[in-house]
């Protein structure tokens, strides 16, 4: 890990892959916002496996392991420095060992409290507001956020690392808070942003900070209407088949390997834009989610929360 600078009563957000990535969004859009600089690396590779050969214009690529990295943002003096764990992907052993160095990492760095992000996929309707769910390694931060329209979670389990570092977390002695974004389970597969939006509206009156939230917000509207065609497209597709001269019509999603020169020119100007401005890097986030692309450019990505 790299040197760190002082911190002040810092909270620390872990977050990782998962279901509707409402995870992942919320933190980068944490980071965009906040201009986060990179704080340290997390060596953890000897824990990843590879699955598969990437392969790209026939040759076979050498074998990359997913990173885990932790960006930071200073608040104005007086105020709350917050730290974000971003893992590209959640490892398959050693869970337990793994979530006790982060949180030993994190006691090093001051941290007062950490917080994982996650997704709860229930029945609900799209179009209908998401609820927020929480768990917590103490009764007092239930009680802190019974004025924020947060539902405890009674009873169940938190799957994943999202989970696992929370009862890393209790062991320790360490508060610390899970919030859950509520989904509809028929997109668990698919980004959803209103989640990340929920649960950045929770977190931000917490620690108490002020954050604009516009873009999330129209990122959300858009991706629910797109999700409200993929419905009435389903709903279509169920019913009899049209008569003879009738046409249905259906979204094409473009995968990773059949960019257009104009969207690949598009993802380096915003790239360059990133580059000037990190307040504008979720504006790129958007658009490589749309285009399907993400994963290919996360490393890219990441990049540009370096230290200048």
């Amino acid at each position: 890990m790299n040197d760190s600078p002082q911190l002040n009563r810092p909270w620390l957000i872990a977050v990782w892959p998962g279901m509707g990535h409402v995870a992942l969004s919320a933190g980068y859009y944490l980071m965009s916002k906040l201009r986060m600089n990179l704080l340290a690396e997390f060596e953890a590779s000897e824990l990843f496996d590879v699955d598969a050969a990437i392969v790209k214009n026939g040759l076979v690529q050498k074998p990359q392991r997913p990173r885990s990295r932790l960006f930071a943002w200073k608040a104005p003096p007086g105020g709350r420095d917050v730290i974000v764990f971003i893992g590209e992907s959640q490892i398959q052993q050693d869970k337990l060992a793994f979530c006790e160095q982060l949180i030993d990492f994190a006691r090093d760095q001051g941290v007062e409290r950490l917080f994982t992000f996650a997704a709860m996929a229930t029945d609900m309707q799209p179009g209908t507001d998401a609820r927020i769910f929480a768990a917590a390694t103490q009764q007092s931060l239930l009680d802190e956020m019974s004025g924020f329209n947060v539902q405890v979670l009674d009873d169940g389990h938190v799957g994943g690392l999202n989970g696992v570092l929370l009862a890393a977390a209790a062991e320790k002695g360490m508060p610390g808070v899970c919030l859950l974004g509520e989904m509809p389970h028929i997109f668990v597969q698919l980004l959803y942003p209103k989640a990340s939006l929920a649960v950045l509206r929770v977190f931000l009156k917490m620690a108490e900070i002020d954050l604009d939230l516009a873009e999330l917000a129209q990122h959300s509207e858009q991706t629910e209407h797109r999700l409200g065609q993929i419905v009435a497209e389903m709903r279509r597709r169920l019913e009899p088949e049209p008569d003879e001269g009738e046409e249905t019509t259906g979204e094409d999603w473009k995968s990773a390997s059949q960019l257009s020169p104009e969207d690949e020119q598009h993802i380096e100007s915003l790239f360059k834009i990133a580059a000037a401005d990190r307040s504008r890097a979720f504006e790129l986030k958007s658009e490589l989610d749309r285009l399907g692309v993400f994963e290919d450019y996360e490393d890219r990505f990441l990049d540009l929360f370096k230290t200048p």
